[in-house]
């Protein structure tokens, strides 16, 4: 598709580009390679209610890193960058909230508050460990690819008509989607994310 072509020569292009500024080239091939034309709008709205309830109930029988991590995508509506950079010593309370900071786009840290379901099953995650990071594969950090074949194998499980679609940031456009839908006003969705 035109946005993979696209993301591919991206990539390229960057790769090509510290290959110049560090001397390794002369001349980046790239420069007048065009590429494909994509829009900027997404006509994703990620999964229905049935759809996530099934995935986080998939998430729940799988592990409680797995519970919480789709807690934390589909109800706070996180990036996956965001979630998987939580360290434990993130984790607070705030006028009898529990609380986690995060570090958005553009390094700008941000305090959000948890609902209980979700901060119930970052305190179980949590037992017995002081520091380090939230989210971890084995005594590392878990990575995005980790956590991309993670949903996708909860997916697979809960909505497998659907598993193919599924990544990560679905879960970012269900919980606008949802919140929408709910009720809630575009501005306080809009601050949420």
């Amino acid at each position: 598709s035109p946005s993979t072509v696209s993301r591919r020569l991206a990539a390229i292009s960057a790769w090509f580009r510290y290959a110049g500024a560090e001397g390794f080239i002369k001349s980046n091939p790239m420069v007048s390679v065009r590429r494909p034309r994509v829009s900027r709008e997404s006509v994703s709205t990620g999964l229905d209610k049935t759809e996530l309830s099934s995935l986080v109930d998939a998430a729940k029988a799988d592990s409680i890193q797995s519970y919480a991590l789709i807690l934390l995508l589909s109800m706070n509506g996180l990036r996956i960058s965001e979630a998987l950079g939580i360290n434990l010593d993130d984790l607070g309370t705030e006028r009898g909230h529990v609380t986690i900071k995060i570090r958005r786009k553009g390094g700008k840290v941000s305090t959000i508050p948890l609902n209980s379901i979700t901060a119930g099953a970052i305190a179980r995650l949590a037992v017995g460990r002081d520091d380090g990071p939230l989210f971890r594969t084995g005594e590392q950090r878990m990575t995005r690819q980790g956590a991309w074949r993670l949903v996708r194998k909860l997916a697979k499980r809960s909505v497998p008509e659907k598993a193919d679609e599924i990544h990560p940031h679905s879960m970012r456009h269900s919980f606008a989607t949802l919140s929408l839908d709910a009720g809630a006003p575009l501005h306080v969705v809009q601050d949420a994310m």
